[in-house]
């Protein structure tokens, strides 16, 4: 096998609503200068460092927003810009592993996630069918939805999200993004020198 080409992206995406700054690696597990998550929201910046932590990435996202009308843009917009730093740092995707699946339990929450990294987006989010209770904050289910939205219709990622277990926000929305993480971590690896599809393209 070919040594690996590094895969890494920084870009901004701006916007009247939102500023944001990723720069991701996807085989260092920190940064030079460590990882840096700054959003000003503090579940977001959490659910940021679980990505990295549990994704083994060097990732820095640094951003700004109108917070005071609501959560809802800047965690859209962090999700675009994730998806499209990832979009960068994976080129054409030869040689990775694409697919990949993971259950992540947290206390009475299970959550399993399945990634394809098909170049093709979209999104099935079923934890929005149940009674999930509650806020992490001010931050909701649906607002991790956007966040994974923006991400999978920017990378070209098809996304499966279950619920299996589980009804408190905090613990929903945190085992789904360790489950998230810890699927696109295996996903990302390079396994061959081969394109992952008989079409020839991702």
């Amino acid at each position: 096998m070919t040594a690996p080409t590094l895969r890494r992206a920084a870009l901004n995406r701006q916007t009247a609503e939102t500023d944001v700054r990723v720069t991701l690696d996807l085989d260092s597990r920190a940064l030079d200068g460590g990882n840096l998550l700054q959003t000003g929201h503090g579940f977001l910046d959490h659910m940021l460092e679980q990505l990295a932590r549990h994704g083994r990435l060097g990732l820095s996202v640094q951003a700004s927003g109108d917070l005071h009308v609501e959560v809802h843009h800047l965690a859209e917009d962090v999700g675009i810009t994730l998806g499209q730093a990832l979009t960068q740092a994976l080129g054409d995707r030869r040689g990775i592993e694409r697919y990949s699946s993971q259950f992540v339990p947290m206390d009475e929450t299970l959550a399993q996630v399945v990634v394809d990294l098909s170049g093709r987006a979209h999104l099935a989010f079923e934890p929005e069918k149940w009674e999930v209770w509650g806020l992490a904050g001010d931050f909701s289910i649906y607002h991790l939805r956007e966040l994974l939205r923006g991400l999978c219709n920017h990378a070209g990622i098809t996304l499966h999200v279950r619920l299996l277990a589980g009804r408190e926000a905090h613990h929903v929305i945190e085992a789904i993004m360790k489950a998230f993480a810890r699927a696109l971590r295996d996903a990302v690896r390079v396994t061959s020198d081969e394109l992952p599809s008989t079409k020839g393209l991702l």
